[in-house]
């Protein structure tokens, strides 16, 4: 007999519909009967019990929100009736004592990476073109355009293709056939075959910033960039910059000296106020840079010990079942992983809203839970600054899914780090250096997170979503892992890992957690590449600090 409804801990006073449910269904659980009073969207919620104004609303055994009018037994949690609410947050008081997974499977087992002579080992093998200020993007397109197709590394123009073949209606005068075309996806442009075989592309990263900014911004650029060229994936990277913008060559250089005195990757920087044309700059950028892929391509992947590992943990596009399924799992990946003295990075404070004393309960020295005290408050100040605030960041999707606080996102969203301890707190954009679980300030907007991780050191990213997204990174590989098998069906050309057997009952938390540790090592050896990749989603956004949730 399918189960119709989930109670996640025994002081909870809601249930959860794991399949839509309707007014006057009967359920029955734990052996306390509830007659619906209203239909219940699968992933939402119904009160166990009658909930008066002022009441706390209880999930995962903490405090999700308030109730603001009369809930009956058997009626739905919706934002018309229940707001956002937490518990308040102290300073770590005991230690925390963890009992790992046994890993004696994982051992002696290997991944095939690239080793860089700092003693990274990186899962890819790219060479970034990167500018240091927004009025270097348009030179960046214009190597882009020389390299990649040249190379190899061009996605083939489907589109492109398709375009071509409604001009030809057109000019034909075939005007009523356009209405009822359909491209043949199958006649794909061929692709041009790659001359560095062991490089996995050279990847360009524009944005919007460098100048015009706050100090503050300038300077976050830098270390942001600092840390994708530092990063392992990395083989090393041709800088544009103008030369008159706050983000100078120099702040760069230092950035990169914090994470590395000794840094020895190729850096080829070009700046056009002091070149005697643009178009001598470009030239000269193009055959240095060629010259660059030349060395890159010697590196040859060797093996390497799953503590080389350093994920990034994500959650985006989620629904009410991330919490229950694809949230945990990952979070069983990395207890896995730092248990066997490998790094994972847990970002997204907005969406740790309310479970902080958890999470400071974990830390291991009390510094460590002072600065993740110290960094919650600074950003929910500069979120209040801007008038908005954490209870805001659940999204149109998330609520229509059945997250309908920021609390009850955040206890789901938690559940991605796992229970080890918590042996590094970071602010954006620092580099991780201690192994085990890292918390990163970061807002929970999906790319400006997942581009904060990469440039903490993530040499890989697991990415949970409920609704489905396609987000990526240009340098790291963003493996999606979808909460719900419908969504998996639906959108098999972004979804990488379905989840959604943990929601049926045909496989536990640890069961796939560990599935999906098996399938990271084959995508951190180049085996299998992810579906961003495949698409070439090379997401890239700096965070503006305190502007974004």
């Amino acid at each position: 007999m399918q189960t119709t409804v989930l109670k996640l801990d025994r002081k909870d006073n809601v249930l959860i519909a794991l399949i839509d449910l309707k007014k006057g269904d009967q359920v029955n659980f734990s052996g306390q009967r509830s007659v619906l009073l209203t239909d219940v969207p699968a992933k939402h919620k119904f009160a166990l019990q009658d909930l008066a104004p002022g009441d706390p609303v209880l999930m995962y055994g903490v405090l999700v929100g308030r109730v603001v009018l009369p809930i009956r037994q058997g009626e739905v949690i919706t934002t018309g009736n229940v707001r956002h609410d937490v518990v308040a947050f102290h300073e770590l008081q005991e230690s925390y004592q963890w009992c790992p997974p046994d890993v004696s499977k994982w051992q002696n087992r290997t991944f095939l990476g690239y080793l860089r002579p700092d003693g990274q080992v990186g899962t890819r093998n790219h060479w970034l073109v990167l500018p240091l200020v927004f009025c270097e993007n348009r030179n960046l397109a214009v190597l882009k355009q020389a390299f990649e197709e040249e190379l190899g590394f061009a996605t083939p123009q489907v589109y492109r293709r398709q375009v071509a073949e409604l001009v030809r209606l057109y000019r034909e005068g075939k005007t009523a056939e356009i209405e009822n075309y359909e491209f043949a996806k199958s006649a794909r442009q061929a692709a041009v075959p790659k001359l560095f075989a062991n490089v996995d592309g050279i990847k360009f990263l524009t944005h919007e910033g460098g100048c015009g900014g706050t100090r503050e911004d300038s300077r976050n650029l830098c270390a942001l960039l600092s840390g994708y060229i530092h990063h392992p994936n990395v083989a090393g990277a041709t800088v544009l910059s103008l030369g008159c913008q706050n983000a100078q060559v120099s702040k760069l250089r230092e950035e990169l000296d914090r994470r590395d005195r000794r840094f020895k990757k190729p850096l080829l920087v070009y700046e056009q106020q002091q070149s005697t044309s643009e178009s001598a700059m470009i030239s000269q950028a193009i055959r240095e840079t060629f010259l660059g892929l030349v060395e890159a391509n010697k590196a040859a992947r060797q093996t390497a010990p799953i503590s080389e590992l350093c994920m990034g943990l994500k959650c985006g596009g989620s629904d009410g079942f991330s919490g229950l399924s694809a949230n945990p799992a990952i979070g069983y990946t990395a207890d896995l992983v730092a248990a066997l003295g490998g790094t994972a990075i847990l970002a997204e404070f907005p969406e740790l809203c309310g479970v902080e004393q958890e999470l400071i309960n974990r830390c291991v020295r009390k510094e460590v839970s002072d600065r993740f005290i110290q960094l919650v408050r600074d950003y929910a100040a500069r979120a209040k600054a801007v008038r908005s605030g954490f209870e805001m960041n659940p999204s149109t999707g998330n609520i229509r899914d059945g997250l309908i606080t920021d609390a009850m996102k955040s206890a789901g969203a938690a559940k991605k780090g796992g229970t080890s301890p918590v042996t590094a707190v970071l602010d954006y954009p620092e580099y991780a250096s201690e192994p085990g679980l890292n918390l990163l300030c970061t807002p929970g907007n999906d790319v400006e997170c997942v581009t904060a991780q990469v440039a903490a050191g993530a040499n890989v990213v697991l990415f949970t979503t409920g609704l489905g997204t396609p987000t990526g990174n240009p340098v790291s590989p963003v493996i999606k892992l979808s909460s719900n098998s419908a969504l998996a069906k639906r959108m098999p050309d972004i979804i990488d890992f379905d989840t959604g057997s943990i929601i049926s009952g045909g496989a536990t938390i640890e069961q796939t957690g560990e599935a999906i540790l098996e399938f990271l090592l084959q995508v951190a050896s180049g085996e299998i590449r992810t579906k961003a990749e495949l698409l070439a989603q090379n997401d890239f956004i700096p965070w503006k600090r305190g502007v974004s949730l």
